[in-house]
This record gives C-alpha cells, structure tokens and sequence, in this order.
C-alpha cells in the first residue's frame, strides 16, 4: 500500500505545482465571436481566491464578461490604438480589463470566469494577463515568452489564445 501511495503524492504534489491559469479552448479562428474561458485551478500558496482581473489585447474587442453569482464585475475601458467599424459605427474605446471580485474560491476548487469578444482578422497567438488575488498573496500570470522560447519554460505564463485563419468554405446548415 505505501508502494502505491508515494507515486499518487508525488503526482498530485507535481500536478498542483504546475497548475497555471488556462484557456478552456486555446484555438479559434480569426475574425471569429468567441467565449475565453479562464480556468482558475487553484489559490495562492493554500489561500482562498477572491480577485481574478484579466488584461485583454486589442485583437480581442466587444468584451462581454459572464455574470458569476457571488462575485462583482468592474470593467475598464480605454481607448483604443486603432479604431474598428462595429454595425456601422466607429467604436473608438472598449474594454481592455474584467474584475471579478468579492467571490471565495478556496484552494482545493477550481472555477471558470468566462468573457464574449470578437477577435480581429490578425492570425497568430493572443496572450491575456491574468492577475489573481487571495487572502494570503497574490499570483500575477503575466509572462510571455520572447521568440523561440517555450511557455513551458516560464513559472507564471500568460494564458495564450492560438488565433487560426478562418476556413476558406463556408460551413452548411
């Protein structure tokens, strides 16, 4: 019996210290609605989450976070580096942070914030910082990796959207 238990400590031991903030679909197309869904596995050092504010690129537009019960939602809106047409408008500032706050997420949980955007026509990879804070500390998932480097490499990488080409045929309903 103690031959199986030391495989499964060390597993869940590895498992909790590699745990990061992820994307439920790390793909979508281009030009595309899209649901980001972050996936929180777990708090800091053994405490509670009560914060999770997410930083989104400008290639993610129109954000529209999902209502968590218990929890607050602020947003932040800036201007925008370059303006797009929207139902025949010009919009010229949108969201670029969601926080949600003032929820209990204990260590031994994960949960789900979820935010609608429409993704620009750009192909390539979307990285979208993600701060979390608890009762005890705070972890900031915020690093990128410069090129040729591997996210694996990085203690706090940022979540990454993988934005593909839309496909050249139209899908039949």
């Amino acid at each position: 019996m103690k031959n199986l238990l030391l495989p499964l400590c060390l597993f869940t031991f590895t498992s909790i210290a590699n745990a990061h903030v992820t994307l439920e679909q790390a793909k979508a197309k281009a030009g595309s609605y899209h649901k980001l869904t972050f996936k929180i596995g777990h708090g800091c050092e053994g405490s509670t989450t009560h914060t999770v504010k997410i930083s989104l690129p400008e290639a993610a537009t129109g954000a529209k976070p999902m209502l968590k019960p218990g929890w607050k939602i602020d947003t932040v809106s800036k201007t925008l580096s370059k303006p797009y047409e929207s139902h025949g408008k010009t919009i010229t500032t949108g969201v670029r942070e969601v926080t949600w706050s003032g929820g209990q997420l204990p260590d031994a949980y994960y949960d789900e914030f979820s935010i609608q955007v429409k993704l620009s026509d750009e192909v390539g990879k979307q990285y979208f910082k993600v701060t979390q804070l608890c009762e005890k500390g705070r972890l900031d998932w915020i690093e990128i990796p410069t090129e040729g480097q591997s996210s694996k490499a990085l203690k706090s990488p940022a979540p990454v959207l993988e934005v593909e080409a839309p496909n050249d045929i139209a899908p039949h309903h």
